[in-house]
């Protein structure tokens, strides 16, 4: 599988190519800059972008413009940003593009290297991954909404799991209660969201975090 990586800091760009390498990856390209993802993923056409949201030269949202205007070009081209802090707008951003496999982590998580892998991978394939602390921030931005009131806590616990890209059995298993009790609180959050069910785990992510996303 093939990986352009776009991450100014260059101890943490060589460790990104490093740990991928060792899991059967082949980076085909790091660039250091804002101005230089666009020429290389139009270059190599990878399966996969790693891109860190703020990049030079001003260090704003760089990564996050040249991710976009790639899936303009690309479409559906997988792309995982990466961000030092959790950047709602950023997220929203990501969120209304639903071209392809998206996801979005701190970098506090590629310490974790098995679940950053994870996550390369989900979104290579199309999925998405959201980082719990974006989603519980979402969650709280949207607290007041009248239908995302309506929730219990567990509910709004499941919405969360299920936010992050979690299946239903891993939900239980993060939860310690059945699957069964995990369908009914999802077919009872989708109820009171107005929304209809859905066993397709991507596509009940999207509807769920494009309605968090107001």
């Amino acid at each position: 599988m093939r990986v352009v990586i776009a991450e100014d800091l260059a101890l943490l760009r060589d460790g990104l190519t490093r740990i991928l390498d060792a899991y059967g990856f082949q980076v085909v390209e790091a660039v250091a800059d804002g101005p230089s993802v666009l020429p290389a993923l139009t270059r190599h056409r990878p399966d996969v972008a790693v891109l860190d949201v703020r990049l030079p030269p001003t260090f704003t949202d760089e990564g996050l413009q040249a991710a976009l205007a790639a899936r303009t070009r690309f479409p559906g081209l997988p792309i995982l940003v990466l961000s030092q802090h959790v950047e709602q707008l950023y997220a929203r951003e990501l969120l209304a593009d639903r071209g392809g496999g998206v996801g979005y982590l701190l970098k506090d998580r590629v310490s974790n290297v098995g679940q950053f892998i994870d996550a390369v991978r989900q979104v290579s394939s199309g999925g998405m991954v959201m980082d719990p602390e974006v989603v519980s921030q979402l969650l709280a931005r949207n607290a007041g909404a009248d239908r995302l009131g309506e929730l219990t806590a567990r509910e709004r616990e499941v919405l969360g799991l299920m936010a992050e890209g979690r299946s239903n059995a891993a939900i239980a298993g993060r939860l310690f209660v059945t699957e069964k009790a995990v369908s009914k609180h999802i077919n009872n959050i989708f109820s009171k969201l107005g929304m209809p069910p859905s066993d397709d785990d991507n596509r009940r992510v999207l509807a769920v975090l494009a309605y968090l996303n107001g």
